[in-house]
């Protein structure tokens, strides 16, 4: 199976790949036996996040690909938006 953000937009309208984005901060936390991953960009308050079994080198300051999807995470009782990333790769 490809990974190719091509690949992936043609199986999949919903999602959306934006390139060369600027990251300004990138938290990873454990979650169970997953690293929870969650990386803001430059020019958007809503924060990027997808898990990975291992910790990354940190992006911050990096300039990344990113292939992602709009989702609602409920936290307290309030819905909040998040992009849920399916392919990340530095730029």
């Amino acid at each position: 199976m490809k990974s190719d953000p091509k690949t992936l937009l043609e199986k999949n309208r919903e999602l959306i790949h934006s390139e060369l984005m600027k990251v300004v901060s990138h938290v990873q936390r454990e979650q169970g036996e997953w690293i929870l991953h969650s990386v803001m960009v430059e020019g958007c308050d809503v924060p990027f996040k997808f898990k990975r079994k291992g910790n990354y080198q940190s992006l911050k300051g990096a300039r990344v690909n990113i292939t992602y999807y709009p989702e609602t995470e409920m936290v307290a009782g309030m819905n909040f938006e998040i992009m849920k990333v399916v392919r990340i790769k530095r730029g």
